[in-house]
């Protein structure tokens, strides 16, 4: 497919947000819209390293608006896209194992059920009653929401970009960009591996790669790369199918059914940021280390394989969304630290409404890029992380 010339709306990346991003200007009746990608295929980035949880139990108000919007829609994806996405409704339990952690657990239901969010906070024993292999000595409470689950981000994504291309958007892959025409302060086009493309609105939706896009134009975009690995196990029933999700605030994990085994994840504090995804199995007892205390039954699973991919972090784990003051026709939503795939329906139809000037979201004036030189940071869930020291490489 030869590359277009011209485009009213060009997106860079063809993750779950770029590509939800590309259906909603097409569904509001922008149909001239260029999605472009680096890789050879569409969803290759942090979307085909995400796990698919999505979930209700957020800290910001901003997003738990956007999980309420955006879980909504995947109980009708399919009716409406017209993919499956195996969204499966098993539930988030969330531990606690400090006094800090337990306060903190609180406040998050008191917000959550102020939005008539089903979500209760449990005593240890009631935790171990909804995951019995749960070992709770050090556990000294827990929220639970029923309503909360998993999806399938690689059917999102292309149930998305069928869906946009169904309405007239191009999606290139192997096509990389390498700059951002412009003239004075407005947007003039992409300068690509395969040609050029004039066009008066970008769209930076690059994930781990969004500062590097920023970078181009004289644009400091902070976000952060941070590696976050995934294993596998071999069968296992020690945690029973359609046990809810379980994240360990304290030990920095996750761990949830995947098919007969479990998959577990967590980030290495002392890894910096860059873009190795390459798997470090010296993790691997670190963050056992983490999780036997809760799950003793662990030490003797068996791994059968692990993946690598990479967190597109902020310093106060929030997005960032919106124009730019620097450059007229620049868009960035970006920064989506682990809430792409569960906040894309939300975001995509936002920035879609903002771009084409028939809406404009509160959310979108609280997580502009402004908001890291104004001190307006817009934190979401334990403690914001000082990155103003690090540089990330290309």
């Amino acid at each position: 497919m030869a590359l277009k010339k011209t485009a009213e709306v060009i997106i860079i990346g063809a993750g779950i947000m770029g590509t939800s991003i590309a259906y909603h200007l097409a569904k509001l009746g922008c149909h001239d819209v260029v999605v472009l990608e680096k890789e050879d295929a569409i969803g290759t980035g942090s979307t085909a390293k995400a796990a698919g949880g999505v979930r209700h139990q957020f800290t910001n108000e901003i997003n738990v608006g956007f999980s309420i919007e955006s879980i909504k829609v995947f109980k009708h994806f399919e009716e409406e896209i017209g993919c499956p996405i195996d969204f499966h409704q098993c539930g988030y339990l969330i531990l606690a194992c400090t006094e800090k952690e337990l306060e903190d657990l609180r406040h998050r239901v008191a917000l959550q059920q102020k939005f008539g969010i089903e979500v209760y906070l449990l005593s240890p024993k009631e935790a171990k009653e909804i995951i019995p292999a749960l070992k709770i000595d050090e556990v000294l409470g827990a929220t639970y929401g029923p309503t909360d689950g998993m999806v399938d981000p690689y059917s999102i994504v292309q149930g998305y970009a069928y869906a946009a291309r169904s309405l007239g958007a191009k999606i290139y892959t192997n096509v990389e960009v390498i700059g951002i025409k412009t003239k004075g302060h407005q947007v003039q086009g992409v300068l690509s591996s395969e040609g050029e493309i004039a066009t008066p609105f970008v769209v930076n939706a690059a994930g781990a790669y969004a500062n590097q896009v920023g970078k181009t134009v004289g644009l400091d975009i902070p976000v952060y790369p941070h590696k976050k690995h995934t294993f596998f196990t071999a069968p296992s029933d020690e945690i029973q199918k359609g046990a809810p999700h379980i994240t360990d605030l304290h030990g920095g994990f996750g761990i949830g059914k995947e098919g007969l085994g479990l998959a577990f994840s967590g980030t290495d504090p002392d890894q910096p940021v860059g873009f190795d995804i390459t798997v470090d199995w010296s993790f691997l007892p670190k963050l056992a280390e983490r999780m036997l205390p809760r799950f003793p039954f662990m030490a003797n699973v068996g791994i059968m394989r692990a993946q690598a991919g990479l967190h597109p972090d902020t310093v106060d784990k929030s997005p960032i969304l919106g124009s730019v003051s620097e450059l007229e026709g620049l868009y960035l939503a970006c920064g989506l630290n682990s809430q792409g795939v569960m906040h894309s329906p939300a975001i995509g139809r936002i920035m879609a409404e903002y771009i084409l000037g028939i809406g404009c979201d509160p959310a979108i004036s609280l997580l502009r890029l402004s908001r890291f030189k104004d001190g307006a940071l817009q934190q979401e869930g334990g403690v914001t992380i000082d990155y103003k020291d690090l540089e990330v490489g290309g």
